[in-house]
């Protein structure tokens, strides 16, 4: 725990707090990302390379259509509640899920017709050079389509239990419950087609079942978590819940289009591939980039304990708290996501391989992928905090720039390249993502990432998985016994280096309770 953390009592009691949420949720998220990537095997080895490429198309425009169902409220539904709260307009809670989630249910409810109706053109389109999977495509995509509402529920409702600071929730339903049950049916169908050929829709439906019970379950879990935090003076005045919808509105509508073109900014670029360079390409930059996915959960799950006492620190003016929290997540972030990008640089073919034969052919998407989030992973949740700032619009303009460059890339480097050129497109988009809105965090909120504990992981990392693995292939040689060599040597280094520097990172604040009072006073 760093100095001043220790000299102010409610600063540590935040961080704390953020370190005990976000340690369960990079659990979670461990378990999803090891549950997504172990489902990524099974499709990969299960279907053949196009109909897996038709798989992971239909689950990118299903994510896509859910991200648009939301309408931003995985940000408002955070936002609002906190703020009510710190600023003592708790009665106002109630009308403010209703704001939030009555809309979601209606607009998930037409996009699931939408996508019914629309999946004979959109198989056509991203498998024009597959036509004999384009039936069993446009069957996988109804298929999803009927648990569209379902997807878009289950997020917001867990979204509104994240604003109650409540992350229980999201990683026993989410993280744990979801991704344990979907690798148990997309397994079972697995096992089932040794025997009997396994069907893309199959697949489909084994993958998007689990969303039914944990849509229930999450809406137990809100109403739990609203009632236990309920005030007595419930009542509210018309007058007052007209003026919550107007500016829950004006904060979330820009917020809305925001996180459907982060959305498109992860999946469109399947698409493009699927549409521009075939199914089998596809299917090899969708397995190459799986690893994002880990990164992705491994944010998620630091800047979701974050979010809510950000909001806070920021509705009431605290800059000071707000910046250490960023800081000290950031280097929470990178000290556990910077060796996985390494570790896969090292690894790509090898990691590939397990996929299959034809995927190893990926291993220059991976080089490129990792080195791009080695970037976004160093500006921390940058995103979150712009947004927690108020600055959606500002949000808006800069996915609308990150998407329009991986758009034009794509098209431009796909057709010669196939998944290198959309992996280029990606890694642009993404640099641009998160340089921008660095940019304007620091200069409007006056709030950066670069505290001691980032600049300290970082150069952990880059010592431990980048400088000691390139000495040890180096002497060694890059064959299974060098690298064998070189993790072994890497990974105990980085422990007994954390380990030292526990101080500097703010890992103290993982401790119990009882054992930092006892060191602290």
């Amino acid at each position: 725990m760093t100095a001043t953390a220790v000299a102010d009592p409610p600063r540590r009691k935040t961080t704390q707090g953020v370190a005990r949420g976000g340690l369960a949720n990079m659990a979670g998220s461990a378990l999803a990302g090891g549950t997504g990537v172990a489902v990524t095997w099974v499709v990969a080895r299960g279907l053949g390379a196009e109909q897996a490429g038709a798989f992971f198309a239909a689950t990118a425009a299903f994510v896509l259509a859910g991200g648009l169902a939301k309408l931003g409220t995985q940000t408002g539904l955070v936002y609002w509640p906190a703020r009510l709260r710190a600023t003592g307009n708790d009665h106002l809670l109630g009308a403010c899920l209703r704001t939030g989630l009555t809309p979601v249910l209606a607009f998930a409810v037409l996009l699931g017709f939408a996508m019914w109706f629309g999946a004979p053109a959109i198989a056509h389109l991203t498998a024009q050079e597959s036509p004999h999977v384009v039936g069993a495509h446009t069957t996988g995509l109804r298929v999803l389509a009927v648990f569209l509402p379902l997807q878009a529920l289950t997020d917001a409702l867990l979204t509104a239990t994240r604003g109650y600071k409540a992350m229980r929730p999201t990683v026993t339903l989410d993280r744990i419950t979801r991704s344990a049950l979907q690798l148990l049916c997309v397994g079972a169908v697995g096992v089932a087609g040794l025997s009997t050929m396994a069907t893309l829709p199959e697949f489909a439906l084994a993958w998007a079942v689990p969303y039914l019970p944990v849509t229930v379950l999450a809406a137990f879990a809100l109403r739990r978590t609203y009632l236990a935090g309920r005030p007595h003076q419930a009542r509210t005045r018309r007058g007052e819940r007209r003026r919550l919808r107007r500016d829950f509105w004006r904060f979330t509508g820009p917020r809305a289009l925001a996180s459907v073109a982060q959305l498109a900014l992860q999946r469109v670029d399947v698409l493009l591939v699927a549409a521009l360079g075939g199914l089998a390409a596809a299917a090899i930059y969708a397995v190459a980039g799986r690893f994002v996915v880990l990164i992705q959960f491994a944010n998620q799950g630091i800047s979701q304990s974050v979010q809510p006492r950000l909001a806070e620190a920021l509705a009431t003016g605290d800059r000071e708290t707000a910046n250490h929290l960023y800081q000290t997540a950031t280097g929470w972030l990178v000290l556990v996501t910077w060796p996985i990008n390494f570790l896969v640089i090292l690894l790509a073919p090898v990691y590939l391989g397990l996929f299959g034969d034809a995927y190893p052919r990926g291993a220059d998407v991976v080089v490129v992928l990792a080195c791009a989030m080695l970037v976004a992973t160093g500006c921390g949740m940058v995103d979150m905090v712009l947004a927690m700032a108020g600055r959606t619009s500002w949000n808006l303009v800069n996915v609308l720039i990150a998407l329009g460059v991986t758009i034009g890339l794509d098209v431009l480097l796909i057709p010669r390249y196939g998944a290198l050129g959309a992996a280029i497109g990606l890694a642009c988009a993404m640099v641009a993502n998160n340089l921008l809105p660095l940019v304007q965090v620091g200069r409007a909120a006056r709030l950066h990432p670069f505290g001691t504990g980032t600049l300290t992981a970082a150069g952990l990392s880059a010592a431990c998985f980048g400088l000691v693995p390139g000495l040890v292939t180096t002497v060694t040689g890059a064959g299974p016994a060098g690298l064998t060599l070189a993790v072994a040597t890497a990974v105990p280094a980085y422990a007994v280096g954390v380990w030292l520097l526990r101080g500097p990172l703010a890992l103290d604040a993982f401790q119990p309770r009882k054992l930092i009072q006892r060191r602290t006073g």
